[in-house]
């Protein structure tokens, strides 16, 4: 489509980009289709390990070398591992981007895995453990997942386990890539001030002639949900709760709108329905927030928030009428209308931010194979009615249905 510009090379990789002619920075990343759910049992906690890996050593570069490739001229260089997907991104001023390039492409494909750095990482890695075990805000949302999904990959820790973590050797990283690396499931994304041209000619040295990878294994379907109730002790001052229910993937043509009625309901906005009911007018809580995060062929609700003891369960009772409400009765115009506005604007200005952009341009063609204007996503957002909202609520907000996992303090 207009707004962007894409390419495919021979072996199956994409670039995708978008000129921004106001700004001197350049955004790029390599997205891979790889996630914590690709990983066997033994595997556990690999995909993240080898994010790390890729920092440590290239065939031509030692750790200190990438480190300081983008920072000694003010660039950044980070990375991400999430369920499904790997990310090695860079942002840098526009002279440097070939810099950034052939950097992203050399962790990417070249990383040697040291045994000597495997071992040092092993320890930064468990100590990050350590540190959301410590942390009940992520470590309750990381344990809900495995009351959701169970047994299967979805619910595993990205971080992975002790076990797993402390057992891996430069074959286990070798083996993992080789298995599921494939270049026509890996997008180049990049927002920037250059002419396509340049970013076409410079990216195509350093990416244009990787080798085809073999096909992907098949993902493991998510298929067999049974709801469950789960409290555990925790040496925490406050209780901590999580609760929800799979929803739906990213290719189901509800999804904007499940998307928009869970903004309304739990959303970041402070006037969320949740953050008016158990904040502002109860004082049960600090924060209290819903997610609703899409995978490849089921998703996640999810809701979370802290308070004491003793109020967690006039806490749910008052979430069940916040569900109930939307469930019985649609929103009135005025109320819709706020509520799609709302929505429209927090995605306008979240497309201001290149980074931001450049990360969903990458994730938006591996998952849809397309990208949506912002005018398109607007469009779409505009025509959501009172009617398909409170369908959606009445699919998905039957309290049976949740699961709900709770940290109280001992």
């Amino acid at each position: 489509m207009a707004d962007y510009q894409i390419h495919e090379w021979p072996n199956g990789l994409r670039l995708v980009y978008k000129q921004v002619p106001s700004t001197r920075i350049v955004h790029c990343g390599l997205i891979l289709d790889i996630g914590s759910r690709d990983e066997t049992e033994s595997q556990q906690g690999i995909a993240h390990f080898w994010e790390h890996m890729a920092f440590r050593g290239t065939k031509k570069r030692k750790a200190f070398h990438i480190l300081n490739g983008l920072e000694s001229v003010g660039g950044e260089l980070n990375a991400y591992t999430s369920k499904e997907k790997i990310c090695f991104y860079a942002s840098v001023l526009d002279r440097y981007y070939q810099r950034a390039v052939e950097l992203l492409a050399d962790i990417t494909f070249h990383a040697t895995f040291p045994q000597r750095q495997i071992d040092k990482e092993r320890s930064v890695i468990l100590e990050e453990m350590a540190m959301y075990e410590d942390s009940p805000d992520d470590a309750i949302q990381d344990d809900f997942d495995q009351v959701v999904f169970k047994d299967h990959p979805l619910g595993k820790n990205i971080l992975g386990n002790r076990q797993s973590v402390s057992s891996f050797q430069q074959q286990d990283f070798l083996k993992f890539i080789a298995q599921n690396l494939q270049t026509n499931r890996i997008i180049f994304s990049c927002v920037g001030s250059l002419p396509f041209s340049k970013v076409l000619k410079v990216s195509a040295k350093y990416l244009g002639q990787i080798s085809s990878n073999g096909s992907l294994p098949q993902r493991k379907i998510f298929k067999r949900y049974t709801p469950e109730i789960k409290q555990v002790p925790r040496v925490v001052t406050q209780a901590h709760c999580a609760l929800g229910r799979p929803a739906y993937s990213i290719n189901h043509p509800d999804r904007l709108s499940f998307f928009a009625l869970i903004n309304l309901l739990g959303g970041p906005g402070m006037n969320s329905r949740l953050n008016l009911t158990l904040r502002e007018k109860h004082g049960l809580v600090y924060s209290i927030d819903a997610q609703y995060t899409p995978y490849q062929d089921t998703g996640l609700l999810a809701l979370y928030f802290g308070t004491d003891a003793k109020t967690i369960g006039k806490s749910l009772n008052l979430i069940k009428r916040e569900l109930k409400a939307l469930k019985s009765k649609p929103l009135g115009t005025l109320q819709l209308h706020r509520t799609k506005e709302q929505l429209v604007g927090q995605l306008a200005m979240a497309e201001e931010n290149n980074m931001n952009l450049m990360l969903m341009m990458g994730k938006s063609m591996l998952d849809l194979d397309q990208i949506k204007s912002l005018d398109q996503v607007i469009q779409e957002v505009r025509s959501i009615t009172s009617v398909k909202l409170q369908e959606l609520a009445n699919e998905m907000f039957d309290f049976k249905d949740f699961s709900v996992l709770t940290f109280l303090p001992k």
